[in-house]
């Protein structure tokens, strides 16, 4: 993003009442339990294995740990990842 567009993107969610997470392209983790993960506005896939999943966001990467873990969904800018989660981090630029 650009620097203007950084500085108007908070105050245009505050005013319009838009979350934040759409205005600036800020990825969306969600998980339910130790299950599943869903995460929305990613930037594409950087690392995939049975023990970990790593993600391009526009500020970083996310990192999942675990086990057992298998790819039920993957479309370009969403992913629900699916088996063992141990750990949820997010590693910036």
């Amino acid at each position: 993003m650009k620097k203007w567009q950084l500085r108007i993107a908070p105050w245009l969610s505050k005013c319009f009442s838009l979350p934040s997470d759409v205005m600036m392209e800020l990825p969306r983790v969600t998980m339910i339990g130790q299950l599943h993960v869903y995460i929305e506005n990613h930037q594409g896939l950087s690392v995939y294995s049975d023990k970990e999943l790593k993600l391009k966001s526009n500020k970083g990467y996310i990192q999942i740990l675990g086990s057992s873990f298998v790819l039920k969904m993957m479309l370009p800018e969403e992913i629900l990842l699916e088996g063992h989660i141990k750990e949820v981090k997010f590693i910036p630029d």
